[in-house]
């Protein structure tokens, strides 16, 4: 939400709070991915760049696919014309999702190899790039790992290496924070950071997405 919205609510908490009531119970009957395209489609028609980024980003943490979102965003071509799904398609691009390259559309996921565990770090924030994709290991004493997706579920920015602080990452665009031994979002945000299912085979570890 932003500061705006904020400020609103505080001030105005009469006018501003039935209107979110009434978005809420307005989508009551829908399904949790159909009501995130939608709202996908109506920041695109109002052309809201942050609006969009966001509801993208929930829609994809939600479970909605690479493949949906493009499809919705053509589906409303009689409303949104050629020049707003280009304008929708160019954030995309700026966003560097990996969901949405051309050669990650045409998988359906598989296991990757991302490092040796003998390269990870026990007790740190690992950060690594594997087949186009960033994302932070967590190796604990006992030899549990965790593999996390390196963009912020808030407006999915990508998480810098330099952003880790002893075992906290914070986003630089939003502060959110992140605890790297559970993902959870410890301030400012509610949202975990993507943990993806790992296993180790031999020496190495693989993670699928």
């Amino acid at each position: 939400m932003s500061d705006a919205l904020d400020y609103l609510i505080k001030t105005k908490p009469d006018a501003i709070k039935p209107y979110f009531a009434f978005l809420k119970e307005a989508g009551t009957h829908l399904d949790t991915r159909s009501r995130d395209l939608i709202s996908v489609i109506t920041k695109v028609a109002t052309q809201t760049d942050r609006g969009f980024r966001q509801y993208l980003s929930r829609a994809l943490r939600n479970g909605a696919t690479a493949h949906e979102v493009l499809d919705a965003l053509l589906m409303a071509f009689p409303v949104l014309g050629l020049t707003k799904i280009v304008w929708a398609t160019d954030i995309i691009l700026d966003m560097d999702l990996p969901e949405f390259r051309p050669e990650n559309l045409q998988n359906e996921g598989s296991w990757h190899d991302v490092m040796a565990i003998s390269d990870i770090k026990p007790g740190k924030i690992n950060h690594h790039e594997c087949d186009g994709r960033h994302v932070f290991v967590y190796r604990t004493d006992q030899g549990n790992v965790r593999v996390y997706d390196s963009h912020c579920p808030h407006q999915v920015t990508d998480i810098p290496p330099l952003a880790a602080d002893g075992l906290k990452l914070t986003c630089p665009k939003h502060g959110w924070t992140f605890d790297i031994t559970t993902g959870e979002c410890i301030e400012k945000g509610d949202h975990p950071l993507k943990n993806f299912e790992a296993k180790v085979e031999g020496n190495r570890l693989k993670a699928y997405w």
